[in-house]
């Protein structure tokens, strides 16, 4: 009776979509725990939206890569004025909105993605179409509404590991629970664990958080990873949210899930 109930779904175009096994789902959010480390998170950025904790490790630190440019553009200000040059690249926009000497940043009108075409361009092409040291440390920080998965992936992993700090908003992450969208986003994370651990996460109130099965994930979140030579990392008890973290919306208020931390 299933296999008849399968047959008459897909003659009338629906698809069977396979449920990703609680265990999976489980063991995957185990992985992104975040990690305590020997040294502090601050914030770069306005209280609210365009705001990020990474830790305080900036030291060194003169690049930054930012895919991905709204209305406001604090975090990269800031970077700045922190004596970093700022990269930024997005194709819905005609420039950033940045009241600051042309040669302290670089703005390419194109999207991050996986090819490169006349509207895309991928990370690899984009970072490598500057004369950077190659033993020069970098940090990115990526909002690119749910392009980061495509865009991530087709970053190599030697080029990955120049990236000191990455803070990452993921979009979708409820979709973990569908089998091929899971079998995708462990795959992105595990290449991204084999270089970083993960140190803070906090959940953007723009969407919610979504239950199943007794497991809450937050359907949109901002990580943010540290690379495994930077400190020193251990399996601890952390407090969310952090004292610095605030809601990006006037939304309702939503909290990072006990499930992702203990």
């Amino acid at each position: 009776m299933k296999s008849i109930l399968k047959k008459l779904l897909l003659q009338a175009g629906y698809s069977m979509i396979k449920r990703t096994p609680k265990a999976r789902v489980t063991s995957l959010i185990d992985k992104l725990q975040p990690y305590k480390i020997d040294k502090d998170l601050i914030r770069i950025g306005p209280p609210g939206d365009g705001g990020y904790l990474i830790p305080d490790d900036l030291q060194g630190l003169t690049t930054c890569f930012s895919p991905g440019v709204a209305d406001i553009s604090h975090f990269e200000k800031e970077c700045i004025n922190l004596g970093m040059k700022v990269y930024m690249a997005d194709n819905s926009v005609d420039k950033p909105n940045l009241n600051v000497p042309a040669a302290q940043f670089d703005f390419l009108k194109k999207h991050i993605g996986c090819v490169n075409t006349s509207d895309f361009i991928t990370m690899e092409s984009w970072i490598n179409s500057f004369s950077l040291k190659e033993e020069e440390d970098l940090l990115l920080q990526m909002d690119i509404e749910g392009a980061e998965y495509n865009a991530l992936f087709s970053l190599s992993d030697s080029l990955l590991k120049r990236f000191r700090i990455l803070v990452i908003e993921f979009h979708s992450l409820e979709s973990i629970w569908n089998q091929h969208f899971f079998n995708m986003a462990e795959a992105l994370f595990d290449k991204i664990l084999g270089s970083h651990y993960c140190v803070h996460i906090h959940p953007n109130n723009c969407s919610h958080i979504f239950s199943s099965s007794g497991i809450k994930i937050p359907s949109t979140a901002e990580f943010t990873f540290l690379r495994h030579d930077r400190a020193t990392f251990e399996r601890g008890e952390l407090q969310f949210p952090n004292k610095l973290d605030f809601d990006n919306t006037n939304n309702k208020h939503i909290v990072l899930p006990r499930n992702w931390y203990r």
